[in-house]
């Protein structure tokens, strides 16, 4: 019985741990930018600072939580 309390107390810290990593918050770097959300409303402005900056290298990745 032991074990198994050791073992449920391990899996909710392992469960603990990755929730707080994926809604516990981000910040960046003072030299960088803030996050930002991307949706319909802004998706402009993101094409046209991507456009913007053709002397530079630019990467875009998205990524889907699916």
């Amino acid at each position: 019985m032991k074990r198994r309390s050791v073992g449920l107390a391990l899996a909710a810290l392992a469960i603990f741990v990755g929730l707080f990593y994926l809604y516990g918050g981000h910040q960046t770097p003072t030299s960088h930018a803030p996050l930002a959300d991307l949706n319909a409303a802004n998706l402009s402005e993101l094409k046209n600072e991507f456009n913007g900056s053709q002397a530079n290298v630019r990467m875009l990745v998205l990524l889907s939580p699916t």
